[in-house]
């Protein structure tokens, strides 16, 4: 892949992020998220990609674009794996609250984890924890093996956790341990790539989430030199059957980063639609302006950057 992609993809986060922000605050997450999905999709086409989404909105017979395998792009340049969150916490921009994102990851063809659209335990860590924690491990271990390695007190850890009634008993644990928690309203992906920014001020990610949250996660702290681990979550015999026809051997194993984005480069890009933990989200201005802020990363050359853009909309037109 090129370094000139990563620009060219940037482009596609951008405007679904300005095509779902009129949503923010409106009690429709539907239509924010049809909205993202219909700009990123129409932005596709002028990327030099041959793509195939293999984690997308769903399959063919229930999204009518960016559906699993769809191909995408301008059919010039590589055969790419796309992995696609047009609207990353949708319930977030339906009550205007933070950390909602556009997201994208490609990687070379073949590379990237057809994740099923399950639930995924996850333990995500930056650079310093990298190889050091397992996810097999009780969480009260894995705290006291972070601290120690952090040269921290326990009680000086921050964890971030999704505040779901599913995570009760990770909740408690954590209390119990006596570290600082962070809780997270929506928004699995930033959660994941927390940690790997120091000024987060995040040490760990854990509990669970989406499977191909997971997989995008996974492509931003390649990326970020971080690490997640996962293990996916089937609640019953279909759920368990549908891992195996997506090429899942074992639904119970630990899935590296090696398993779920390969070991060749990954790119991957996010423009903020409300503010977030590290990204602003889109602003409007006078003169028909708006605002965005974006990162866009290399997993080969460990670039990353974030990049702040201003746009003219004239009579709202996103595209």
């Amino acid at each position: 892949m090129e370094r000139e992609l990563s620009l060219e993809v940037v482009r596609v986060t951008e405007l679904a992020a300005l095509a779902s922000a009129p949503w923010m605050g409106r009690g429709d997450k539907i239509n924010a998220d049809g909205a993202a999905t219909s700009a990123m999709r129409a932005m596709f086409d002028t990327v030099s990609i041959r793509g195939t989404v293999v984690i997308g909105e769903g399959e063919m017979d229930e999204a009518p674009m960016l559906y699993i395998g769809e191909q995408v792009g301008s059919m010039n340049g590589p055969e790419v794996d796309v992995a696609v969150d047009p609207l990353e916490g949708t319930e977030i921009v339906a009550k205007g609250l933070n950390n909602a994102m556009s997201v994208i990851a490609i990687a070379q063809k073949g590379n990237l984890l057809h994740a099923p659209d399950m639930y995924m335990e996850k333990l995500a860590v930056g650079p310093q924890l990298v190889g050091r924690l397992s996810i097999t491990d009780p969480l009260e271990v894995t705290l006291n093996k972070a601290a120690d390695i952090l040269d921290k007190k326990v009680s000086e850890l921050t964890v971030m956790v999704l505040d779901r009634v599913r995570h009760e008993t990770v909740i408690n644990t954590l209390r119990k341990v006596g570290v600082r928690i962070k809780f997270l309203s929506d928004g699995d992906v930033a959660g994941a790539m927390a940690p790997a920014f120091s000024e987060a001020g995040i040490d760990l990610y854990v509990g669970s989430g989406g499977a191909p949250e997971g997989v995008l996660a996974a492509a931003a702290l390649k990326c970020l030199g971080g690490e997640i681990q996962g293990r996916l979550m089937p609640s019953d015999a279909k759920e368990y059957a549908r891992c195996i026809q997506m090429g899942i051997e074992d639904p119970y194993k630990v899935l590296t980063m090696e398993d779920m984005i390969g070991n060749d480069d990954v790119i991957f890009a996010a423009t903020g639609v409300t503010p977030g933990e590290f990204l602003g989200g889109v602003r409007y201005l006078p003169d028909d302006r708006a605002e965005t802020h974006s990162i866009v990363m290399r997993a080969k050359t460990k670039t990353i950057r974030f990049i702040r853009t201003l746009h003219y909309l004239p009579n709202k037109s996103f595209i």
